[in-house]
């Protein structure tokens, strides 16, 4: 069963902002929210980061100041930057979606292109107990995960975005795309789960999921629970060009799963191996793999709907 979110006093936040986030939105996405919860008797700090080391640092002083709240205004990388900080404490996180996917924000019902509407529930303080995911690759680095982290094509697709300097926006991932389908090649991965279980095969894609989707809507772990102290595991076998194309809409349905190339699995931990590739969590790059896996149950507060 859900737990129920437990109210608490928000008297004191600290609202960080990427003004860059969802095309240049969440500058003004963060005046009108930090207005609405002057308005409701908040004490705001506002700060933004030069980069996202910053972000982070910024983020952890805020939580030293002992506030009733850290509220991060932008995208999924953004919010990512704010679990860097949060996980683990007790400080609640409030959630001013402005970014292009906003999939946390999905996932838990909170206001979509309303600022005023996030503020006022930030404000009314329905704090909330979830999971998060924990990555560590094989860099040495350790990144916590709201939503879901991917590998595979889609990993293959950012890495590209990441490299072209033209067009900029969307149309550069869609670029992107256009030039990883051109080069699709069958992915040999290697996964063992919690219970031993070891699955080797040739995938277009795996995806760990904390939440339900990615990509802004894509259902790509369609039964996902944040609070069920278990990953999902959505894993796409590999496939010729044409029926990826075919394919991929489906995922926006939830519907992929019921495709004889895809397998679901739930675990508490994993580790996925497949040389040369990179994981993204929360859509920002997490590390190569081989990396190990694992859920960490009720580590993050977020401010929900009551």
């Amino acid at each position: 069963m859900t737990a129920r979110p437990q109210r608490r006093e928000i008297r004191t936040a600290v609202v960080l902002t990427n003004p860059a986030a969802g095309g240049g939105r969440a500058g003004e996405a963060a005046r009108r929210a930090t207005a609405r919860l002057r308005e409701r008797g908040v004490e705001v700090l506002a700060v933004s980061g030069n980069d996202p080391q910053d972000a982070v640092r910024l983020a952890r002083e805020a939580i030293a100041r002992d506030v009733d709240a850290l509220v991060a205004v932008g995208g999924d990388g953004m919010i990512g930057l704010a679990i860097q900080a949060l996980a683990g404490t007790q400080v609640p996180l409030g959630v001013v979606p402005a970014g292009t996917g906003n999939d946390l924000a999905r996932d838990y019902g909170l206001p979509l292109k309303n600022p005023e509407a996030a503020a006022d529930l930030i404000a009314d303080g329905h704090a909330l107990r979830v999971d998060t995911g924990r990555i560590d690759t094989a860099d040495g680095a350790t990144r916590y995960f709201g939503s879901v982290l991917a590998a595979g094509f889609d990993s293959l697709v950012s890495d590209r975005a990441n490299r072209l300097r033209r067009p900029r926006g969307r149309m550069r991932y869609n670029l992107a795309i256009l030039l990883e389908l051109a080069r699709l090649r069958p992915l040999p991965f290697r996964l063992v789960l919690d219970d031993g279980t070891v699955l080797e095969q040739d995938l277009t894609l795996a995806a760990v999921g904390n939440t339900r989707s990615y990509g802004g809507g894509m259902l790509i772990c369609p039964e996902a629970d944040h609070a069920d102290g278990l990953l999902d595991v959505t894993l796409v076998g590999a496939m010729p060009r044409r029926r990826l194309v075919r394919f991929f809409p489906t995922v926006f349905k939830g519907t992929h799963v019921r495709h004889t190339g895809v397998s679901t699995h739930r675990t508490a931990g994993l580790r996925i191996e497949s040389a040369g590739i990179n994981a993204y969590a929360d859509g920002d790059l997490a590390g190569p793999l081989p990396a190990e896996v694992r859920v960490v149950p009720q580590s993050l507060t977020l401010l929900v709907p009551a």
